[in-house]
């Protein structure tokens, strides 16, 4: 007979285990969160993996290296190739910026004359001397901090492209594992769970991408009507980095606004100076828009949330968080929905899914679009056809009832 742990010991090493792990992901949360990172990203370009293999005949492995490699090439290789232009363009803003600077300080220093007033902002101009030269002037340990930041952030970055590389091409036996670590009975109970979960983050994407659309479409639109040119890649890029909370929309203002500093607009007779202070206002007032009502309305319509709940859980999530958890709160928050309802059903002893989990962040019937109603012409034509597939059924209480819709006996009700 083969020698078996008792059951006490059994959950001794199992709290062992978990104490363990708790402490490992406390002790490397920054892997965990670059970590985090290289899953979301792998999910994000998932589909295009999925799409090859399912739409051709190519391996999985080839599909993971086409879509990988493509999307690198994306990120990485296009804004190489655009730096040295920006980096030429960076350098006449600094110039013209520091120039400005010379001659405001320089105007500063002396009295300034008006009205017969004399006003004395000599200490205006100092200060700007000096916050020019701390900015100018870095003190080496400053340096060095910046250069061992830098350094440790591209470490990390090579970090999350491995690990996008793995998760694409080995998610299936990933997912095999975790859900065979649960006991044979419960393995198709937690396939299903997989499930729904899946279901909820492939409707958070759908609504990152009817965002991004939405941004991006808007912000093209206003850079045409602004006389900015380029103004359809500058949506573009509005649209594309709206993905990122925060960073993603602060990086698009400053390409916008520098656009508007070097080329000024086609058609508004101001200096590049306004036309990029009109530019920022407006970005500012769409972004807002964005982020206070569309946001919330998208990513609450698509995971089927309220709004305003998802509007709050965005907000907390970037204080506490920032990025990443304004990134993940909402897909979070869904599957912790499901999950808690699955526990919740299974603490009860109730079955384990009360439904298929189709409607579960399906709209409600009242949310839905109303079917058409027919005609009375086009009823009576559809029914000279024979064809009653389409037509409207008659509404309880305005049309008789046929014997099968009868209501039951006052003695079945009983029983």
């Amino acid at each position: 007979m083969r020698d078996t742990w008792s059951l006490p010991f059994r959950y001794v090493v199992g709290i062992v285990c978990l104490v363990l792990v708790i402490a490992l992901l406390i002790y490397a949360r920054d892997a965990v969160t670059n970590l985090v990172v290289a899953a979301f990203v792998a999910y994000l370009i998932n589909p295009a993996v999925v799409y090859l293999t399912t739409r051709t005949r190519m391996k999985r492995v080839t599909a993971v290296n086409l879509v990988y490699f493509s999307t690198v090439i994306l990120l990485i290789g296009l804004p190489s190739t655009l730096l040295p232009i920006f980096y030429d363009e960076l350098q006449i803003i600094v110039k013209d910026v520091l120039d400005l600077s010379s001659q405001l300080r320089q105007t500063l220093s002396e009295p300034i004359r008006f009205a017969g007033l004399v006003f004395h902002l000599e200490e205006w101009g100092q200060s700007i001397f000096q916050f020019q030269n701390a900015v100018l002037s870095p003190l080496p340990e400053e340096a060095l901090e910046l250069l061992e930041t830098t350094s440790v952030g591209v470490l990390w970055f090579v970090v999350i492209l491995v690990s996008v590389h793995l998760f694409l091409s080995k998610w299936p036996q990933m997912r095999d594992f975790l859900i065979n670590l649960a006991p044979p009975p419960y393995r198709p109970e937690m396939q299903e769970l997989y499930d729904r979960i899946q279901r909820v983050w492939m409707a958070y994407l759908r609504g990152q991408i009817v965002l991004m659309f939405i941004v991006g479409i808007t912000f093209t639109i206003a850079w045409l009507i602004l006389g900015i040119p380029g103004a359809f890649v500058l949506g573009v890029v509005a649209g594309l980095f709206t993905l990122v909370p925060d960073v993603g929309p602060f990086l698009a203002a400053v390409l916008a606004a520098g656009v508007a500093l070097l080329e000024g607009s086609t058609w508004i007779p101001l200096s590049n100076f306004w036309v990029t202070g009109i530019v920022i206002t407006v970005y500012l007032v769409l972004i807002n828009m964005k982020n206070f009502f569309l946001r919330p309305y998208i990513m609450g319509r698509s995971v089927h949330m309220n709004e305003a709940l998802v509007f709050i859980a965005i907000m907390i999530a970037t204080i506490l968080k920032g990025i990443l958890g304004a990134l993940l709160v909402v897909p979070l928050m869904a599957s912790v929905v499901v999950i808690a309802g699955y526990v919740q059903r299974r603490v009860l002893g109730l079955p384990p899914f009360e439904d298929d989990g189709s409607q579960q962040f399906a709209a409600p019937p009242e949310a839905q679009a109303p079917r058409r109603k027919w005609t009375k012409k086009e009823r009576r034509e559809r029914l000279g056809k024979g064809d009653t597939s389409n037509a409207p059924q008659p509404a309880a209480g305005l049309m008789s009832q046929s014997p099968s819709d009868e209501p039951p006996a006052q003695e079945n009700i009983k029983e």
